[in-house]
């Protein structure tokens, strides 16, 4: 569709605009990748004009930022419970609300050399918070650092996995992600 073909698209306020862009972007985003996302394809997502994007984004590198930046605010504020099978619950029903979101973060940005610090540092926050828990109830060892990095990546991977089969049943991904991370601390 060319852009002669959309119907006009409606003013909307700034913030309202801005928050359309970067939901139509983490979609676009969630499916392609970084560097296969053009600005295009970004803009035919929201049903807007690459005009409209560079009103709120001056460039594609500010607007993934941005992206980024919003998933991981939307991932902290949502999740904060306390470490274990609750957090796992809280993960897993984020995904579930959120998938585009998720992959974006956990996914795409993770595989792209140029916004992987973002994923990372999320990883590296969960990691130090699972480190925590394990670490309260059994001396620190060189193998609670790897039980936290492990029951992380576990989890992590795990919910893209069930991302990627369809999201079956929520409550049942969770006990079964806890189940493994119940049994790699476990081993501890």
């Amino acid at each position: 569709m060319s852009a002669d073909d959309r119907a006009p698209t409606r003013r909307l306020p700034r913030a309202q605009r801005r928050e359309q862009i970067l939901a139509a972007a983490t979609e676009a985003l969630s499916r392609n990748g970084f560097s296969a996302t053009s600005l295009d394809d970004i803009a035919a997502e929201a049903g807007i004009s690459r005009m409209i994007l560079y009103r709120h984004f001056e460039s594609k590198h500010d607007l993934c930022r941005a992206v980024l930046d919003r998933a991981a605010d939307h991932l902290l504020t949502g999740s904060e419970v306390e470490v274990g099978a609750a957090s796992v619950r809280a993960l897993v029903a984020w995904a579930a609300a959120n998938p585009a979101a998720f992959r974006v973060l956990f996914q795409q940005a993770a595989h792209d050399p140029e916004f992987a610090a973002h994923p990372e540092k999320l990883r590296a926050a969960m990691v130090a918070e699972v480190h925590a828990r394990i670490t309260e109830d059994i001396p620190e060892t060189p193998w609670t650092q790897w039980a936290a990095r492990l029951a992380t990546t576990a989890s992590l991977d795990a919910i893209s996995t069930w991302l990627d089969v369809g999201a079956p049943d929520p409550h049942r991904a969770a006990d079964r992600i806890t189940s493994v991370i119940e049994s790699v601390i476990a081993t501890l």
